[in-house]
């Protein structure tokens, strides 16, 4: 038993040493290139489109408001969360560089699992907002205040950030032994549980509960925000009325939908699955991935400034200001 100890302590020491061989579409050359086109494209609008709102919503004194303070906070959240993972995946595709040392394997996964459950509790917030400002307008501004929001987006942040924390340490103390092959574009937490040769019981039960804390209990919160604001919208006397609140929150739903679609997608699915053509499976799960960390990034700042008049004014406002002489 001593023994077997040793040589698990060995296999341990000795992995903190190497890194681990990010398989991503290895198995498909000639689709590498047309994949790094893709994703720097996509990973250029991302950086542009976030950038351009955190800029107007800094900039212009009209988006000075809790709405646009949150999707600040998204759009900033959406270029650390892409920025944590995307440049690795360009490298491997155009080098051929599939390895990852254990500390940036680590970090990846920290920033991959923080931003993410971060925007979860973001959603849940941005869906708060919108029901107080459509269902209690007058009392909107006391409900709202600065001190208010600004706590609930450092609530989200620190919540989040602690959430990935237990999470990673929990994943990152297990022992790999022997299997190094992540079978993955990035170090994303299940497919680095695989690898472990331990029981990793515990960390299920940590991963369930803190799916209920950061994707049930949101989504809770935005499905009976949004029950409210319906059933307020269509009590409303006017049309115009009706269709300005039907404007300010079908952005928001659209991103809401995206964002919890892919993710249910991609951790919901029945396992039995797995047993049918393996490596097909794993091929679209690893693509729904990276679809996930960069698509939804991409068109968060999209849908916003096109569903969006303040937005469109404020970035057409920032395109047109003069540079002083």
């Amino acid at each position: 038993d001593d023994n077997m100890g040793d040589s698990n302590q060995t296999s341990v020491s000795e992995f903190l040493l190497l890194e681990f061989i990010l398989l991503g579409l290895s198995g498909y050359a000639k689709l590498e290139m047309v994949f790094f086109a893709m994703i720097l494209a996509m990973y250029l609008v991302v950086l542009i489109g976030n950038g351009v709102l955190i800029i107007a919503s800094i900039c212009d004194s009209r988006l000075h408001t809790p709405m646009y303070f949150f999707l600040g906070n998204l759009s900033f959240l959406d270029i650390c969360y892409t920025s944590s993972s995307v440049p690795s995946t360009l490298v491997s595709l155009i080098s051929k560089k599939r390895t990852i040392s254990f500390y940036g394997c680590a970090v990846q996964m920290f920033f991959g699992f923080a931003m993410g459950s971060t925007e979860c509790f973001l959603l849940g917030m941005m869906a708060f907002d919108r029901y107080v400002a459509i269902c209690n307008p007058l009392r909107y501004p006391i409900f709202m205040s600065k001190v208010v929001y600004v706590l609930m987006a450092s609530v989200s942040w620190l919540s989040g950030g602690i959430n990935s924390v237990v999470q990673t340490s929990l994943a990152m103390r297990l022992p790999f032994c022997g299997n190094n092959i992540i079978n993955h574009f990035t170090c994303e937490i299940l497919a680095v549980l695989k690898l472990a040769c331990a029981d990793i019981s515990l960390n299920i039960i940590t991963m369930v509960i803190s799916n209920t804390a950061f994707l049930v209990i949101p989504l809770l919160v935005i499905f009976f925000s949004y029950m409210f604001i319906l059933y307020t919208i269509l009590r409303m006397n006017t049309a115009t009325g009706r269709h300005k609140a039907f404007s300010t929150c079908s952005a928001h739903l659209t991103v809401v939908i995206i964002f919890y679609g892919t993710i249910f997608f991609m951790y919901a699915k029945p396992k039995s699955q797995d047993l049918m053509g393996e490596d097909n499976l794993q091929t679209s799960d690893k693509l729904i991935s990276l679809f996930y960390g960069i698509m939804t990034p991409m068109l968060n700042p999209i849908i916003y400034s096109l569903r969006n008049r303040d937005v469109k004014t404020a970035v057409k406002y920032l395109l047109n200001q003069k540079p002083i002489r």
